[in-house]
């Protein structure tokens, strides 16, 4: 390919959303990628891991996670696991313009969360203050030329844009919300685990993460960040015999008498000027939103029992992971942020 105006480096580039960052790249007009790591696939061919990329990246191979392969780079983006990014982001700063970490390394703004959320002390709390947290929707006017973007979780993204206007107009308690979320197998990464094997997740489903999945202070921040006020949500995540694409079912108190028309009249206020956001009567599907960066969104009222509910569907890969990073990196570097992206899905 034609060398770019922006060169790419994926660090971690061996899992499932590296993959998708790299079938997304290979029809971005702006950014080229120079480099994909993955430490136990080093040295081996990408196309030879993931076939469906071979037209595009030909002979490339994975090379080691080492901060030396972004030399050519002027962004990075992490696709590690947990905790990998805080030994890693120290080194990056300032060895390139921008860093979008994909992992939840740097999503939450307070540092004593992750102890109770992660399970111990971050190693780099002094860099959390510096990185954006990359809904753009929410939180665009702070991406423009952003040097750390920390790139929410799909539950996260799913369960904010559903809730995010309604908590913010008023309309719902900012407490008492319950989350009710089923992912796609293929969130849980591609390295192999008992309880995501074929046999274990076919005919199967599953809720996990009881009363404490890692996602919870993250949806209940972004939230709240957006709306202005402390938001507290149950959030129970599920796990469905499917490839990808996430539900999300919420249930919220209204503050007062509103119709499904009040609920629904909220989300186009909200989003008719967002490119990657369908608001519709409805019910979405992840099928609808397979391949793209878009999510759908409805909402109810019920009248017998007074709860209100809004729900939300989008592909767990794209705009729960990859492609928002991509949708973030594009403002970042000031190209139009639906550069390289579709808003439309894939069906069958």
């Amino acid at each position: 390919r034609v060398l770019s105006m922006h060169q790419v480096a994926i660090i971690g580039a061996s899992g499932f959303t590296g993959a998708e960052l790299l079938r997304i790249f290979a029809l971005h007009p702006e950014l080229n990628v120079v480099a994909a790591t993955g430490n136990i696939e080093a040295g081996n061919r990408v196309a030879d891991l993931y076939p469906s990329l071979a037209a595009a990246y030909g002979e490339m191979t994975f090379a080691a996670n080492e901060v030396s392969v972004i030399a050519d780079a002027d962004l990075v983006f992490l696709g590690l696991p947990h905790g990998a990014s805080q030994s890693m982001v120290p080194d990056l700063r300032g060895s390139v313009k921008h860093v979008v970490d994909l992992a939840a390394d740097f999503r939450l703004d307070d540092p004593g969360l992750y102890p109770t959320w992660y399970g111990e002390a971050h190693a780099a709390p002094e860099l959390l203050d510096d990185f954006v947290f990359g809904l753009p929707e929410f939180f665009r006017s702070d991406l423009a030329s952003a040097e750390l973007i920390a790139a929410p979780g799909c539950y996260v993204t799913t369960s904010s844009l559903a809730l995010g206007p309604l908590v913010k107009a008023g309309l719902i308690e900012p407490t008492g919300i319950v989350v009710d979320a089923v992912s796609g197998v293929g969130g849980a990464g591609r390295p192999p685990k008992p309880n995501t094997t074929f046999c274990a997740v076919d005919e199967d489903f599953t809720a996990y993460g009881l009363l404490n999945h890692r996602h919870t202070p993250e949806i209940e921040m972004a939230i709240g960040r957006h709306a202005g006020t402390d938001v507290q949500v149950l959030f129970t995540p599920h796990l469905a015999p499917m490839n990808r694409g996430i539900l999300a079912t919420c249930y919220a108190r209204p503050t007062g008498s509103i119709s499904t028309d009040d609920g629904m009249a909220c989300l186009p206020a909200a989003y008719d000027d967002e490119p990657f956001v369908v608001v519709s009567e409805r019910s979405p599907s992840t099928k609808a939103t397979l391949g793209s960066n878009s999510c759908h969104v409805t909402a109810r009222v019920d009248e017998r029992t007074g709860w209100l509910i809004v729900i939300a569907a989008l592909d767990n890969l794209v705009k729960g992971a990859s492609g928002q990073a991509v949708q973030c990196a594009n403002l970042a570097l000031g190209l139009p942020e639906t550069t390289g992206l579709t808003v439309a899905g894939m069906y069958p």
